[in-house]
């Protein structure tokens, strides 16, 4: 499956928040562009379980 994720550098939190637009506030956040790729792949798969609910 491939899903669009959004990548943004915050100021504010010296860091990148990422986020996925086709599973709502599925967002997550990382000091480095490489982190906050493994933290929203882990919070998609995450999101995805809780819908097979």
């Amino acid at each position: 499956m491939k899903l669009l994720i959004n990548l943004q550098y915050d100021f504010e939190y010296q860091g990148f928040v990422a986020d996925c637009p086709a599973l709502p506030g599925c967002m997550s956040q990382g000091k480095t562009k490489k982190q906050a790729l493994k933290n929203i792949k882990e919070a998609i798969l995450g999101y995805v379980k809780t819908l097979k609910r």
